[in-house]
């Protein structure tokens, strides 16, 4: 789940007897009856998220290596079936709705490109991970922990200029610190588990997960990071159809 600038709320664990929304609480729309084209198109948050989706898809980096990779694994995204523009709430900015396999981009909260770009990016990983492996996301923290942390690291959420604007200056390892802080933020927010839960999850499977670099093959720091990293997943494939 990509995070807004607000802290999410820690859902606290209830002798385990407080049954689990799994965060769609976040997401009043996935309820909804869905509207129609013409009545869609007349609201302006709406049309942006649209457009700033599609200069996504066509131009970045990030996304292209992903959906590249995605359809080698045999996942084919379609705008119009994986992603969805809807309204949330205020402290999330985007999710991966595994049970459809549709990512929800929050057209209330996304608004400007480098936005779109890093919440389309970081739910593309989740739904990279939730093609090639079998990840229990209802059941078992630890799935969930993995794909937030490989989702913090890749996506460019924890760069030094996204964390400067957030009033974070950098010490050494603090890049490690950022990918472990928000993968547990964005945990609480969708599941009711304690913080202790939530961060013995993330520190038991930190080392496996910040190491996993697929597809990237490398942590994109920059655009330019994701540039090579997709020129080299592109000849990296050449090479395989050749041998």
């Amino acid at each position: 789940m990509e995070q807004g600038e607000a802290t999410p709320p820690a859902a606290e664990e209830k002798g385990g007897e407080e049954e689990d929304d799994f965060g769609y609480r976040l997401f009043p729309d996935r309820n909804k009856k869905p509207q129609t084209f013409l009545v869609r198109s007349l609201f302006t948050f709406h049309n942006r998220c649209q457009l700033m989706l599609r200069m996504t898809l066509d131009t970045n980096p990030y996304a292209q290596l992903l959906l590249e990779a995605m359809k080698q694994s045999g996942c084919t995204v379609f705008n119009d079936r994986h992603f969805s523009c809807e309204d949330c709430d205020s402290c999330v900015s985007g999710g991966f709705d595994s049970a459809t396999s549709q990512i929800v981009l929050c057209q209330n909260n996304i608004r400007h490109q480098s936005h779109m770009n890093r919440v389309v990016t970081h739910e593309l990983i989740h739904a990279f991970d939730h093609c090639r492996a079998h990840v229990d996301w209802f059941k078992n923290v630890k799935h969930l922990a993995c794909s937030e942390i490989r989702a913090a690291n890749l996506s460019g959420d924890c760069t030094l200029m996204n964390e400067i604007a957030r009033f974070k200056f950098g010490l050494k390892g603090h890049h490690q610190t950022c990918v472990r802080d928000r993968a547990i933020r964005s945990i609480l927010a969708v599941r009711k588990v304690s913080k202790e839960t939530a961060e013995k999850a993330v520190d038991e499977v930190f080392d496996a997960c910040f190491n996993d670099l697929e597809p990237f093959g490398r942590i994109p720091h920059s655009k330019t990071d994701a540039k090579r990293a997709y020129k080299d997943f592109q000849n990296r494939d050449r090479y395989n159809a050749n041998l």
